[in-house]
């Protein structure tokens, strides 16, 4: 699902630090544009991997959810064997191994997640919270195969108002999700980048025209609102805080069509402030039009400029 690989933009566009962590010699604004492109590219691929392949063992684990306390093992996820339920208490751990390609046949992925939910709840049910841990999770990309990832952490999702997205529209006006949790990424250069989540997720619209809205919920080292947060692949403590609503589309294949982010480098005494929904000619877009750009205005030690920058 296209909506699942989109759903966490706000990772992919850590990879802006790329402009503010640039090795430049001169804070002017002249400087190379498209080397800064290049950096920007570059880490914005490292993000495009990680949202993926973490955006995968979420769709998994709702298909081994899908039946409540069953499992429906012969609708379940692609390279993915349930080696077992654990029953501690009143809380349920399906253990899953990976060995093998997932279902779009872009991933080999080995490793281990647990996926784990109280006894008795359903995930269309108000409140409901299913724990993912990622267990050395390694993926390596079909197409480029120098490109891997390890991954080791907790994510957790919660549907606060009950109810399927595909209900939208019809029996329901809208679905609200929360996602927090910390998940650290090593690189097959043996980089690490650690970041912790807090995001609220509310879907509206109808069936095949979705509209979700993205707000920071974290709070950190004196900021708030912010969707993510921690220390980059240059060993850099950033945050990232959505100052305006964030808003996706279905038709525009879940780009960001309106809002506005901020990115923090405090120790760098850089910051640079994202606002999306730009066409061709760096003009907003208007009515239904689709946005192919996002404009990027930064500031470093009191000198500013401002670029326009492709949507990945």
């Amino acid at each position: 699902m296209k909506a699942m690989k989109k759903i966490t933009y706000a990772f992919v566009l850590l990879a802006v630090f790329g402009l503010l962590l640039a090795g430049c010699t001169k804070k002017e604004t002249t400087e190379s544009t498209s080397n800064t492109t290049t950096d920007i590219q570059q880490l914005q691929k490292d993000e495009n991997i990680v949202e993926n392949a973490t955006d995968d063992v979420s769709n998994d684990a709702n298909t081994v959810l899908s039946g409540g306390n069953g499992l429906k093992l012969w609708q379940g996820p692609c390279g993915v064997t349930i080696d077992s339920a654990t029953t501690i208490g009143d809380t349920i751990i399906y253990h899953l191994t990976y060995n093998g390609p997932n279902c779009n046949n872009t991933l080999i992925r080995t490793g281990n997640v647990d996926v784990k939910k109280k006894i008795g709840e359903y995930w269309v049910n108000p409140g409901t919270t299913v724990t993912l841990t990622l267990i050395n999770f390694h993926i390596v990309r079909i197409l480029h195969p120098d490109h891997s990832v390890t991954f080791n952490g907790i994510k957790h999702f919660q549907n606060v108002t009950g109810g399927y997205l595909w209900m939208i529209g019809f029996e329901l006006s809208s679905v609200e999700h929360k996602v927090w949790g910390t998940v650290q990424a090593t690189f097959s250069d043996n980089s690490t980048r650690t970041w912790n989540i807090a995001r609220q997720q509310l879907f509206t619209g109808k069936q095949d025209s979705l509209v979700m809205a993205i707000d920071g919920l974290g709070t950190a080292d004196g900021y708030d609102k912010l969707v993510v947060w921690g220390i980059n692949r240059q060993s850099k403590q950033f945050y990232s805080q959505i100052e305006q609503t964030v808003i996706y589309k279905q038709a525009c294949t879940w780009d960001p069509c309106a809002g506005s982010q901020t990115l923090l480098l405090p120790t760098e005494n850089k910051s640079a402030t994202l606002t999306y929904g730009y066409d061709d000619n760096n003009q907003p877009i208007t009515g239904d039009e689709c946005p192919t750009k996002f404009k990027l205005d930064w500031v470093w030690d009191g000198v500013s400029g401002t670029i326009f920058l492709p949507l990945p």
